[in-house]
């Protein structure tokens, strides 16, 4: 059965997992920041089936995170270098980190997210854009955005009505 498409959804969320909501698919992009490029440094990392690594890895390329480049010209050989939008997942790999070492690290941390400099660990926060005051994810919520439709204002309407004390 084939799942259905969410390039279309407004939700950044959803669009988001179109992209790269497959396991495999967030896993092989954690390899490749951390520097894995080549399609056997892959499969003896993931130990997965070759044919699912080729479909995967040509999904990261058509979506923009990974770019193919040849290593190799006899035989033509590939490795796949994130791009800067696949840079840009570093983030969405820290959090998933942060959030499971909070409810999945019952025997401690196996891996931390720490400063490349000092190599203290960090914390997950936002940043105020116009102070740079600093802001925990629990003081953060999510808005209706200029471009949201009226169906996804009126959504966020519903919650704050659901969510707001009763007298």
């Amino acid at each position: 059965m084939q799942r259905k498409k969410l390039t279309n959804a407004e939700c950044p969320i959803a669009r988001s997992l179109n992209e790269v909501g497959e396991w495999w698919s967030i896993l092989l992009m954690r390899d490749a920041l951390q520097g894995q490029r080549r399609f056997d440094e892959f499969s003896q990392s993931l130990g997965i089936a070759p044919n699912m690594l080729t479909r995967r890895l040509t999904a990261l390329v058509d979506a923009g995170m990974l770019e193919r480049v040849p290593y190799s010209q006899r035989p033509l050989r590939y490795e796949y270098v994130p791009t800067a939008k696949g840079e840009d997942f570093a983030s969405v790999l820290m959090a998933f980190v942060d959030w499971g070492n909070r409810h999945y690290a019952e025997d401690g941390e196996s891996v931390q997210v720490v400063d490349r400099q000092t190599g203290k660990r960090v914390q997950l926060r936002f940043i105020d854009p116009d102070d740079g005051r600093a802001i925990t994810p629990d003081h953060c919520t999510v808005q209706p955005g200029p471009a949201a439709s009226e169906r996804m204002r009126e959504r966020f309407g519903r919650k704050r009505a659901h969510s707001e004390p009763t007298a």
